[in-house]
């Protein structure tokens, strides 16, 4: 396995690395603080081609390699994770199920509105009482004659509150199982269809996080996206390629807390020398170096494999797991080796260790994590 980057992937990662160091770094800390994502910048990265890289050129997709998206995913969440947040739900959580699932009206419909940011599209699985157990989600749909009726209540909907259309995951009845859960399309201005609170976040504050309320909720026959009963599979499926990129967001944000440490640590000095001359946080950054290596090695290797056609929900879910566990370990280091600063916005790093902690949890934990790769390594009974 090759990871050096070709060509391609070089031009790609310097468009995504100058945007992010001109456009959101800089205001980073005023969407954190104003907990608003800047529609305006999605426009202008979908004219550059980030918002649809993945997806189909015929639909104004880049149509490049997944190690194209993580390179772009890592240098975006340098910037703000949570603006790269929308590049991956349309290219993971809502443009690769459309792709591989949908009919060529649906794609037609939604895939160049997103590839250009004009529309944003979500992912509503997780409900009040179903969040890793999804085979136990209660919001249900009803066939009429004309469409379906869906009914129930979604959390932690990531931005539910500005998406346009909404992938909506529901069962036919109640205790049906994984085998009774449907997929449909769901747009916003369609009666019935109601956002609730935004939650109120630890860090990831730029994106919101939203209640989404169906209530006799009518949608057309054509809103079904795959065939009746394979929901479930459509969800699975579909977060095997996002667990992919959560772990290059959480390298992104570890690789720009680390670069803010080594920067603060040989500026500031104590003793009569730079903090960079002591041994204890030589230590923190050497440490903080060896395991952003290895988990950005996870990544590519996810990566390479998906790219090749082979089966990656192994390496996606270790990729996973370790980005994001290390993220939440490399942030800590920061905001240790800066000391009293580290604790305070100004300094950058307390923002982002507030967004390393979120790549723990959405699209899986880590507990579902490291059973997805227990169930790999196992024999099947």
């Amino acid at each position: 396995m090759d990871y050096a980057l070709n060509e391609d992937q070089l031009a790609v990662q310097e468009v995504a690395r100058t945007f992010s160091e001109k456009k959101l770094k800089p205001n980073a800390e005023e969407f954190d603080a104003q907990q608003k994502i800047d529609r305006d910048l999605l426009k202008e990265m979908g004219e550059l081609g980030l918002m649809g890289i993945t997806l189909p050129e015929q639909y104004g997709g880049g149509e490049m390699d997944a190690i194209s998206y993580m390179v772009t995913c890592e240098e975006l969440s340098r910037g703000c994770p949570s603006h790269c947040g929308v590049v991956m739900l349309h290219n993971s959580l809502y443009g690769f199920p459309l792709v591989k699932y949908g009919t060529e009206e649906q794609k037609q419909k939604y895939l160049p509105r997103i590839c250009t940011g004009e529309y944003i599209g979500a992912f509503a699985l997780s409900e009040p009482g179903a969040g890793s157990d999804a085979a136990s989600i209660t919001t249900t749909y009803e066939a009429i004659d004309d469409g379906y009726v869906i009914n129930g209540n979604k959390i932690f909907i990531t931005m539910g509150s500005m998406c346009d259309n909404c992938l909506v995951f529901a069962i036919r009845e109640k205790g049906g199982g994984a085998k009774a859960i449907s997929a449909f399309l769901v747009d916003r201005e369609t009666e019935g269809f109601e956002v609730g609170a935004n939650e109120k976040k630890m860090g990831f504050k730029a994106s919101p996080t939203s209640e989404l309320i169906f209530q006799d909720c009518k949608v057309p026959r054509e809103a079904l996206l795959g065939t009746e009963g394979e929901g479930f599979k459509i969800a699975m499926s579909t977060l095997d390629g996002g667990r992919i990129s959560v772990g290059a967001m959480a390298v992104g944000i570890a690789a720009e807390a680390l670069e803010l440490a080594v920067k603060y640590s040989t500026q500031r000095e104590q003793f009569g020398k730079p903090l960079a001359a002591f041994q204890a946080i030589q230590f923190h950054l050497a440490d903080m170096s060896v395991q952003l290596e290895a988990a950005r090695s996870l990544v590519y290797k996810a990566a390479w494999l998906k790219d090749q056609g082979e089966s990656y929900t192994m390496a996606a879910a270790q990729a996973k797991l370790f980005a994001s566990e290390m993220a939440t370990k490399v942030t800590h280091s920061a905001v240790q080796v800066l000391g009293g600063y580290g604790y305070c916005s100004e300094y950058h790093v307390e923002r982002l260790y507030r967004d390393a902690r979120v790549t723990e949890l959405f699209e899986g934990t880590s507990e579902m994590q490291r059973i997805v790769i227990a169930r790999q390594l196992l024999p099947k009974s």
